[in-house]
């Protein structure tokens, strides 16, 4: 008959194996004669039993060494799987049961198959322009966000050289004529400047 069943080795010696389950009794284990052979030394050598009743199959564990576990839980009688159940034997063999794809289904043809329609592409609107975000208000004692720029301090005016060497004639020119109408005797000058008396024109005799 054809199988409807089958096993799918997720982990073990022959990861991605498919076993086909045809037969109405299946014998798993690590003896070759058995209609599923898993030659690994955690399954014993008649490990499970798999007997079709209905449209489903029973595993049994043939009192093996390591166990039969179903979903993670050791079973200790026969149980019915159900597709996705995941059989495992020992720690490291873990078989997967699924309902198998049958070859002799009927397949619809390109031509029978309905057609879908493409769908009309509108065209998209272009999004609208996004208006520039308005300048916060100042307000009085309000701290700035940054820095605020200092005005340039105005250029200082340079006197001209000139201008300073004639302040600096008339200064000495008033000392001078204020030296001389304070000091307006020889003797004093004598007494003050004796060697500049001679220049002026005077004498200290």
């Amino acid at each position: 008959m054809a199988a409807q069943f089958q096993f799918v080795m997720r982990s073990g010696p022959n990861a991605g194996k498919i076993y086909p389950l045809e037969a109405s009794e299946i014998i798993i284990g690590r003896d070759a004669s058995n209609g599923i052979a898993i030659n690994d030394g955690e399954v014993s050598r008649k490990h499970a039993k798999l007997s079709l009743h209905g449209s489903a199959y029973v595993i049994q564990d043939l009192g093996s060494t390591n166990g039969t576990f179903i979903n993670g839980q050791r079973i200790t009688g026969s149980q019915v799987l159900n597709p996705g159940d995941a059989v495992s034997f020992g720690e490291n063999i873990v078989l997967m049961y699924e309902a198998a794809f049958d070859p002799n289904a009927t397949v619809i043809s390109s031509s029978q198959a309905p057609k879908t329609v493409a769908p009309i592409r509108r065209p998209v609107p272009a999004p609208a322009p996004v208006p520039a975000p308005a300048p916060a208000p100042v307000y009085s004692g309000q701290v700035p966000a940054g820095p605020v720029p200092m005005p340039a301090a105005p250029a200082k005016k340079k006197f001209p050289i000139w201008l300073i060497i004639l302040i600096v004639l008339l200064v000495v020119i008033c000392a001078c004529v204020g030296f001389f109408v304070i000091i307006d005797q020889w003797s004093l000058w004598c007494k003050v400047v004796p060697f500049l008396v001679p220049l002026i024109g005077g004498s200290c005799a």
